[in-house]
């Protein structure tokens, strides 16, 4: 299937989608293709703010802000992300839960691409129009990783428990 189709799909019908994705075998390669594409599509997102931040203060260049930017979301948070799986992994297991923890990758690696589109079009806004509408957008795109990864999470369970 097209990762794109299945970010348009997920938005209509995130379970179905999430759980399609977790079936088969698991595979940590899928996973982190799908965590790297993430972090570098919300790496792009940031490009019009730092290229505005650059142009209202020039001591910091634009290539040292895009190398920092790049660092820290390709380098940082992949680890940062697989950090946070673990604790959610071990957290929905202290409270009874049976979910997997590759289940758990995906569901908040998953997430996270699948809001990229709300992310870019933040990175938009902060870099043309920064203001009320940036901040609202903003809100939506960490509200979208939560209901994406809420409903992940969901039907993470829901396989282990074979209803699906």
């Amino acid at each position: 299937m097209s990762i794109v189709l299945d970010i348009i799909r997920t938005y209509r019908a995130p379970r179905e989608t999430q759980a399609r994705r977790m079936s088969g075998a698991p595979r940590e390669d899928r996973a982190l293709a799908i965590l790297m594409a993430a972090c570098g599509l919300i790496f792009l997102a940031q490009w019009p703010r730092l290229a505005r931040e650059s142009h209202l203060d020039p001591s910091v260049g634009l290539d040292a802000r895009l190398a920092a930017a790049l660092f820290g979301w390709l380098m940082v948070m992949p680890l940062v992300f697989y950090v946070l799986s673990i604790i959610v992994t071990v957290g929905l297991k202290t409270v009874g839960q049976s979910v997997t923890g590759f289940s758990c990758r995906i569901a908040l690696f998953w997430a996270l691409l699948a809001s990229t589109p709300v992310w870019l079009l933040a990175g938009l806004l902060a870099g043309f129009a920064p203001g009320p509408g940036w901040v609202i957008v903003s809100t939506l795109a960490f509200t979208t990783v939560l209901v994406f990864a809420g409903a992940g999470l969901m039907s993470a369970r829901t396989i282990r428990e074979g209803s699906l």
